[in-house]
């Protein structure tokens, strides 16, 4: 991965990934607070020239960018900043139908600047996204439309054997595509089958799950310095997510404070 840099001081990155669906189907997805809620994270799309995105990233953490190109259902541009004296960085999204039923997604981050102080916030933007296509490539092939509903789980304990025990939890240590895999003693009820795993870097598994409820889990620990960002994170899908949600995040939360005390 490498950041892109022009003559006049634009530099990008770029991101993309196959999807299945028609372009209608694939811009629900990602132009359109509850399709992106469905993959991604909480967020509100005022679809227009000049409307805002508030993207809720958990912990009081929110991203609001301001929408500056709109051409539904093929792309659109927002632009936001990523903190005081950052510069302004424009984010470019595109929906390009292709052959058999699927369509090409491609997110572009560009910014201006003069010197490398923002290429490492490039590079880990577009480095972060492959996880989440993942994602969304099953809620496309899956559950496309369908009402959903999330658990965000948050830990960040020392790095050294945070996977290793996120995983023996899980009962996914030495996971493999395709095998089913239930939650290990402990945990409430999940059960599914594995989709993806990554086991070098930043290490996860991605589940598509039907307990609690259909959807996606996806679990990873994310170095970060001496310690991890460990995440799970579930994508509910159906009339009865909410529902499963409400009954099951208690659960889930405990199950993780037990796990890596504060």
């Amino acid at each position: 991965m490498s950041v892109k840099k022009e003559a006049n001081g634009r530099r990008s990155v770029q991101v993309e990934v196959e999807v299945p669906g028609t372009p209608e189907q694939v811009w629900q997805a990602i132009a359109t607070g509850p399709g992106v809620g469905a993959w991604f994270v909480p967020t509100e799309i005022d679809g227009r020239i000049g409307g805002a995105e508030t993207t809720h990233f958990g912990g009081g953490m929110d991203s609001v960018a301001t929408i500056t190109e709109w051409d539904a259902p093929h792309r659109f541009v927002k632009e936001g900043s990523w903190g005081p004296n950052a510069p302004t960085v424009a984010t470019e999204w595109i929906v390009e139908a292709r052959g058999g039923g699927t369509c090409m997604v491609r997110v572009v981050h560009s910014l201006f600047a003069e010197t490398d102080d923002w290429d490492d916030q490039l590079t880990g933007v577009e480095s972060g996204w492959p996880s989440f296509f993942r994602i969304l490539r099953l809620y496309l092939e899956h559950f496309a439309g369908q009402p959903s509903s999330q658990i965000q789980l948050l830990a960040m304990p020392a790095a050294s054997g945070a996977w290793e025990k996120l995983a023996g939890a899980l009962n996914l240590a030495g996971a493999a595509p395709g095998e089913r895999r239930d939650a290990g003693d402990g945990a409430p009820p999940l059960s599914g089958i594995v989709e993806s795993v990554n086991a070098a870097g930043n290490p996860h598994t991605l589940l598509r799950v039907d307990l609690p409820a259909p959807g996606a889990v996806f679990a990873t620990a994310c170095p970060a310095g001496e310690k991890a960002w460990v995440t799970v994170s579930f994508y509910l899908y159906g009339d009865t997510a909410a529902a499963v949600v409400a009954r099951d995040q208690s659960a889930w939360t405990a199950w993780m404070t037990n796990l890596f005390p504060a």
